[in-house]
């Protein structure tokens, strides 16, 4: 009888884990947010302020590598060349927040 139960115990949670959202989903609203407070003085409407050809445009995402979550997420943390690093002033979640809300940005031209 313990067996049984323990297998459906098995049964459910599996199930559960396998049909329910990931805790760590992005929210492209807080990203928003989180972009005005953050980058819009630099990026306002995709732009680019410093390095003008340096859009965050799909076309200038795509030509110079940072059409995904991976690369803007590395580059909102760690920050190169006249970028600064948000690492340490933004916690990861809302990094990936940015991430989801850039990309959504650029899928719909600014």
């Amino acid at each position: 009888m313990k067996r049984i139960i323990s297998l459906l115990l098995l049964g459910i949670t599996i199930f559960t884990f396998a049909f329910s959202s990931p805790a760590f989903a992005t929210d492209a609203v807080n990203g928003a947010k989180i972009f005005s407070a953050n980058c819009a003085a630099c990026h306002a409407g995709g732009k680019n302020l410093v390095q003008a050809n340096k859009t965050l445009k799909k076309d200038a995402l795509e030509k110079y590598g940072m059409y995904s979550s991976e690369a803007i997420i590395s580059q909102v943390t760690n920050g190169k060349n006249a970028m600064p690093a948000f690492k340490g002033r933004l916690k990861p979640e809302q990094i990936d927040d940015v991430s989801a809300y850039v990309l959504s940005q650029a899928d719909k031209g600014w």
